[in-house]
């Protein structure tokens, strides 16, 4: 897999450098998210980063960089359109009676 060293900026993993897997497409993913176990046991803290536009570097190369989201919610990732709620099937609406019936 192919990863890019991308800067994180806000909260608390400013100013650090890591690693990014990057998709098909060639870019890092919209969002990352970063859990914390809690040091009490309780549940784990999910830092919330978005991906922003860092400028390009070299010939034709896109660069990222996170910026941290403290109000966006963790979520629970992708959503896919199968997975909406259940739609009711459509039955066929009544005809009239034909003239030959």
């Amino acid at each position: 897999m192919k990863t890019q060293d991308t800067p994180f900026v806000g909260g608390p993993l400013d100013g650090r450098v890591l690693p990014v897997l990057l998709g098909i497409t060639g870019h890092p993913p919209k969002t990352y998210r970063v859990p914390v176990p809690d040091p009490a046991g309780g549940p784990d803290t999910v830092l919330v980063y978005r991906r922003v536009d860092a400028g390009r570097g070299g010939f034709m190369q896109q660069l990222w960089k996170y910026e941290y989201a403290p109000d966006a919610a963790p979520g629970r990732g992708p959503k896919w359109p199968w997975s909406g709620p259940r739609r009711q099937s459509a039955t066929p609406p009544e005809r009239p009676p034909s003239p030959d019936e």
